[in-house]
């Protein structure tokens, strides 16, 4: 991060301390991780964008180091809160991974004009409910850890099914990409363990609904061995978004920037390169 200035620090944010990294200089590029992660999921692509764009990434509340703290809250409202004391006020290009994507989506609908361009990973919109098979017995397992309080062994189980992915082992991942998704959920895992706080809908609009109200290029990225739900999500999406496209990276589960981040930053430049930004 030498080549350029960078920010970091704790906004205040709705009653809640979130941290922030922003770096960079152009138009404003928000990262968003997924609900089994925090910002250092974005380790490669931030300093890798913030070449081109103003970079943000941030912890959600009850992530990283975004503590939870008591009251109602919606991670739309903190978002915008975040854009607001940052004065990131251009048309932003948004990219958010499962949860995050979610988060993404929603703000793009209810900000049309503030958007320019939206990156799905592995996500999908809120509302949208698909009959599609799972790791049912892993997803039991890792409850059933949770109501036990042992929060390493549902760590390690979600980790399986989130970062091995369908028909991987854990040897035939990147062993440091692992343990930091590991280490990244046992955090969220801790947070949510606290019982502080009480996340809201970011919208009562279920975005399922309102797909081809996003009048901006979309791109759907999607991991090759992620769950079935989040391929059929993908396609549903780019058959109902008026300019949507899809990639998959194979090889790749839920965060598939962390399977192979080379490959990933390519797909995410060649698309913001064809955006009139």
């Amino acid at each position: 991060m030498d080549e350029f200035q960078m920010d970091s620090g704790f906004a205040t944010i709705n009653g809640a301390q979130i941290c922030y990294e922003i770096a960079g200089q152009g138009k404003p590029f928000v990262m968003i991780h997924a609900g089994v992660a925090d910002s250092r999921q974005w380790n490669n692509e931030f300093p890798h964008f913030a070449k081109r764009f103003r970079a943000l990434r941030y912890d959600l509340r009850g992530y990283g180091k975004s503590e939870p703290v008591e009251g109602e809250f919606s991670h739309l409202q903190d978002l915008t809160g975040l854009l607001n004391y940052l004065h990131l006020d251009q048309p932003l290009i948004l990219m958010g991974c499962s949860m995050g994507g979610g988060l993404a989506m929603d703000f793009a609908l209810m900000n049309p004009s503030k958007v320019r361009a939206l990156i799905m990973v592995d996500s999908g919109p809120s509302g949208l409910e698909l009959d599609t098979p799972g790791p049912d017995e892993l997803f039991a397992e890792a409850e059933k850890a949770y109501t036990a309080g042992d929060l390493d062994r549902v760590a390690e189980l979600e980790t399986q099914i989130w970062f091995d992915g369908m028909g991987r082992t854990s040897a035939q991942v990147i062993q440091a990409m692992r343990q930091l998704a590991y280490e990244m959920n046992r955090i969220a895992l801790s947070h949510e363990a606290k019982g502080l706080g009480k996340r809201n809908p970011n919208s009562d609009r279920p975005a399922a609904e309102h797909l081809s109200e996003l009048d901006m290029p979309v791109l759907v990225i999607v991991g090759a061995q992620d769950i079935p739900y989040m391929s059929a999500a993908a396609d549903y999406m780019v058959d109902k978004i008026p300019y949507a496209r899809k990639v998959v990276i194979e090889n790749a589960a839920h965060l598939p920037n962390m399977d192979h981040p080379g490959k990933f930053q390519q797909v995410v430049a060649e698309f913001l390169d064809g955006v009139t930004l």
